[in-house]
């Protein structure tokens, strides 16, 4: 689904690559569908505030939120097991998940990294990918919680697909 390669995208490091096409990501996002209009706002308000801000900017922004503070961290099993050896088995099963499916992990990049988990969902349909994310809704929501305390521009993604996978949980816990 173009929605998740999208968050996949803005939610990856900001290259020259990405801001070479920005202005196709924005048309991308107003042609978007099935998604609301407040994820749709919500998109372009990011869009239109990274073009802002000029590339360098944004990726001192990425660094300082992402890899500098841990509770911002993207990585989802970090904030299951920190650096516990529980991780390790975690990281495995996820990749072999991805491998099952078709789907390699780049060099030096990890298996439970975000924007990874949203490229593979974006070869699934949604009921696949809103399940999926119902598994990681917990750490979803914490993750967007801590952002929104940071005052993170990236809060209203992660809260996008925090909500796509809170789909599940609030189905399964009405009974439909």
């Amino acid at each position: 689904m173009v929605l998740y390669k999208i968050l996949s995208v803005l939610l990856d490091y900001p290259d020259e690559a990405l801001w070479r096409h920005l202005a196709e990501v924005r048309e991308a996002i107003e042609r978007l569908e099935p998604v609301s209009e407040a994820e749709r706002a919500a998109l372009l308000a990011f869009v239109d505030g990274l073009r802002a801000q000029g590339l360098l900017a944004a990726q001192q922004v990425y660094v300082q939120t992402f890899d500098l503070t841990p509770e911002h961290s993207l990585h989802l099993t970090h904030h299951l097991f920190g650096d516990d050896r529980g991780r390790g088995p975690a990281l495995v099963d996820l990749g072999e998940f991805y491998r099952g499916s078709g789907l390699e992990a780049a060099a030096g990049e990890l298996p439970d990294y975000l924007p990874l988990i949203l490229e593979y969902l974006s070869t699934v349909d949604e009921l696949g990918a809103r399940v999926f994310l119902g598994d990681a809704a917990k750490v979803l929501a914490v993750l967007a919680e801590n952002l929104e305390q940071a005052e993170s521009p990236y809060a209203p993604l992660v809260r996008i697909v925090e909500g796509r996978g809170r789909w599940k949980v609030d189905n399964v816990a009405s009974g439909g």
